[in-house]
């Protein structure tokens, strides 16, 4: 009577590595796309801040706001942002488009608009 060792073979221990490698891998990406989600979605938080701060900023001037680009710094959570405004006009000479764009290392992050009228 012989006795057959029991176990597993090299081959079958590789390939459950193998296997285990590539769950980790996978889980691994998760892990870095969800930690890159929660940031932009901060930064988005932030630049949304900064726009709509400068864009009330033109609305409580209770002036029209003059034409052109303007540039303008904002700080939020320790962290400065860089933006533009942009004052268009419209086809009602009574109201004039602003745009607000907040930028992160001249990357667009973020643009709002609203309308301004005139007051009487």
């Amino acid at each position: 009577m012989s006795r057959r060792a029991t176990g597993f073979t090299l081959i079958e221990v590789l390939v459950a590595l193998a296997i285990v490698g590539i769950g980790l891998v996978a889980g691994l990406q998760a892990t870095m796309a969800l930690t890159d989600h929660a940031q932009r979605q901060s930064d988005m938080l932030m630049a949304q801040l900064c726009a709509e701060n400068e864009l009330v900023r033109v609305r409580l001037s209770r002036q029209m706001p003059t034409l052109g680009t303007t540039a303008f710094a904002c700080e939020q959570a320790g962290r400065v942002w860089d933006g533009r405004l942009t004052v268009t006009p419209t086809q009602n000479p009574n109201f004039r488009r602003v745009d607000a764009q907040v930028l992160d290392n001249d990357h667009l992050v973020l643009r709002v608009a609203t309308i301004v009228g005139s007051l009487p």
